[in-house]
C-alpha cells in the first residue's frame, strides 16, 4: 500500500463580532455580555425534481378542530402529570427554502425531544420544491396552525424561500404575535434580513445573516459577523455551514446546556468550526470523470436526513448530476427524524443507467435497508470490481459495506459507535478517509466535510474551497 497524505481545505469566514462564546464550536455571542477570554473553551454544538400527487386536505373547519383537539389533548392533566410537555417548535418551509438548513434545524431539535411542526407556507400544498432540486413534504399547512402556540419559531434560509416567508401574511402575523409574547424566535442565512428585518423584528438588536445579505439588514439593526448571534429572545445565524451550531444553540436556549451537550456529542460535530478541515487520503488516485459526473444517492425509510440532504445539495451546487433513488415502494420516504423527502426515481428505475459514483448516507434504518437490498449491493459490488468510485457515511460503512466485503483491503471509518464492526480500524479516528476509489466518513457532523472532499476529488480544490466559503463553513 502506498504512503498516505493528509489534505486540508481552508473554510473562510468573517471574524466574529460580539461578546461571549456560548460553549459552542464556532462563535456564538450574547450582545449583553463582555469580551470573551482569549483561551475560551469550546465544545461541539457541533428530494428531487419530481412531485407526487397531493391528497386533498380536509375542509378548513375540520382541520382547525383537529388541530385544537390535539392541542387540548397535549395539555390534559393526565399528560402533564406523567411527563413534562415537550417544547413546541414551528419550522416553516416554502418553495426555495434551503433544504440543508431546514433538515438540520428539524433533526437537531427533534433529537432534543422538541415537538417540531414542519409547516408549508404554500397555499394548499404540503410538498415544497426546496433549493437544489430537493423536494420536502411538510407535516401540516401553515394556515392550519395559525392559532397554535409555540415555544420557538425558527426560519430556515434559502432564496426565494426567505422572500416567500416575508410575503406570507399568515406567517408574519404568527411571528409578530409570538414575539409580542416574549418568546424565542430565530432565523438563519437570508431569512434574518429578508423576513425578520422586513417585519421590523430586528430593530435595535444585534443580528447576523448570510454574508451576501448583510447590506440588506435594516439600518435600525446592528449588523455583526458572528457565526451565531443571540440578542435577548432573538437568535440569528449565517448559512448552511453554521446551521448545526445554530440549532444546538436553540436547544440550549430551550432546554439548557446539559441537553445541548447531550444532543451535540453523538453528532460528531467539528471541534472548531470555521477552522481547517481535512481528509485522510491513502493510495491516491484520480477521480477525474469529467465535468458532469453521474452520482447515485439511495434513500430509504430511516435514512439520516441531514447526511442525505447535505450530500445531495452540496454535490448539486458543484454541478454534479445527482440521482436520488428510493428503496421503498414510493418516491416519498420518512427519514430517521421524520423529515419527509421525495426521491427522483425508484431504485429499479435508477438501476437502468450507470454511475461514476455511488454514495450511501447513514442512519441506522437506512443502512439496514441498503444492506438488505440485493439490487443495490449488487450494483456497489460491480462498481468496486470495476475500480469505480463509491462511498458511505455514518452507519453505512459498517452496516452496508463491511458485511458484504466492500471494505476488504481498504482503510475506512464509520460512526464511532460502530468502529468495532470494521475489520480494519487503523484509520477510523479520521473524520473523512479516502482510500483509492473509496470514501467514508463518520456522521452528521462530518457530512459537509465528506461532501466537500468528494467535490475536491471530482472537481479540484478550488471548487471545494469556493463552496465552503459560500456556505460559511
Amino acid at each position: 500500500m502506498e504512503g498516505h497524505r493528509r489534505k486540508k481545505l481552508q473554510g473562510t469566514h468573517p471574524h466574529p463580532v460580539g461578546a461571549r462564546g456560548v460553549r459552542a464550536s464556532g462563535t456564538t455571542y450574547r450582545s449583553s455580555e463582555k469580551e470573551p477570554p482569549k483561551e475560551m473553551a469550546t465544545r461541539p454544538v457541533a428530494i428531487s425534481t419530481l412531485r407526487t400527487p397531493f391528497s386533498p386536505s380536509p375542509p378548513p373547519l375540520l382541520r382547525r378542530l383537529q388541530t385544537l383537539t390535539r392541542a387540548l389533548a397535549s395539555s390534559s392533566p393526565q399528560t402533564m402529570a406523567s411527563s413534562p410537555a415537550p417544547k413546541k417548535v414551528l419550522v416553516p418551509i416554502a418553495n426555495g427554502t434551503e433544504p440543508m438548513e431546514a433538515a438540520v434545524i428539524v433533526d437537531v431539535l427533534r433529537r432534543a425531544g422538541a415537538e417540531v411542526s414542519v409547516a408549508s407556507v404554500e397555499p394548499a400544498a404540503a410538498q415544497v420544491a426546496a433549493s437544489w432540486g430537493v423536494n420536502l413534504v411538510a407535516d401540516a399547512l401553515l394556515d392550519d396552525l395559525a392559532e397554535a402556540d409555540f415555544d420557538l419559531i425558527s426560519l430556515p434560509g434559502g432564496m426565494p424561500g426567505a422572500s416567500n416567508f416575508r410575503d406570507s401574511k399568515v406567517l408574519e402575523n404568527m411571528v409578530k404575535k409570538h414575539v409580542d409574547k416574549g418568546k424565542l424566535y430565530a432565523a438563519v442565512c437570508a431569512a434574518p434580513a429578508v423576513a425578520l428585518g422586513a417585519w421590523g423584528l430586528l430593530n435595535g438588536l444585534k443580528a447576523t445573516c448570510h454574508p451576501s445579505f448583510m447590506n440588506k439588514l435594516p439600518s435600525e439593526t446592528k449588523a455583526v459577523e458572528s457565526r451565531v448571534q443571540i440578542d435577548g429572545k432573538c437568535v440569528t445565524s449565517r448559512g448552511p455551514g453554521t446551521t448545526m451550531e445554530y440549532s444546538v444553540v436553540l436547544v440550549e436556549q430551550l432546554y439548557g446546556k446539559e441537553k445541548a451537550d447531550e444532543v451535540a456529542g453523538p453528532m460528531v460535530m467539528r471541534p472548531q468550526h470555521g477552522e481547517e478541515f481535512s481528509m485522510k487520503e491513502l493510495n491516491s488516485t484520480s477521480w477525474n470523470v469529467g465535468e458532469d459526473p453521474q452520482i447515485l444517492v439511495p434513500i430509504a425509510n430511516g435514512t439520516e436526513e441531514m447526511e442525505a440532504i447535505m450530500i445531495i445539495d452540496i454535490l448539486r451546487r458543484a454541478k454534479a448530476n445527482v440521482v436520488v433513488a428510493s428503496l421503498e415502494g414510493t418516491l416519498e420516504i420518512v427519514a430517521s427524524r421524520n423529515v419527509k423527502m421525495v426521491a427522483d426515481v425508484l431504485l429499479d428505475d435508477a438501476l437502468k443507467q450507470q454511475y461514476d459514483l455511488l454514495l450511501l448516507p447513514g442512519g441506522l434504518g437506512g443502512a439496514q435497508a441498503y444492506a438488505k437490498s440485493d439490487e443495490l449491493i449488487g450494483l456497489i459490488k460491480k462498481q468496486a470490481e470495476a475500480n469505480k468510485l463509491y462511498g458511505a457515511i455514518c452507519a453505512s460503512p459498517a452496516i452496508a459495506l463491511e458485511p458484504h466485503g466492500l471494505l476488504k483491503g481498504k482503510k475506512a471509518t464509520s460512526y464511532p459507535a460502530m468502529w468495532n464492526k470494521l475489520a480494519d480500524q487503523s484509520e477510523c479516528k479520521n473524520r473523512v478517509v479516502v482510500d483509492g476509489n473509496l470514501i467514508t466518513s463518520q456522521g452528521p457532523g462530518t457530512s459537509m466535510e465528506f461532501s466537500l472532499a468528494v467535490v475536491e476529488k471530482l472537481f479540484g480544490r478550488e471548487r471545494a474551497l469556493e463552496l465552503a466559503k459560500t456556505m460559511v463553513f
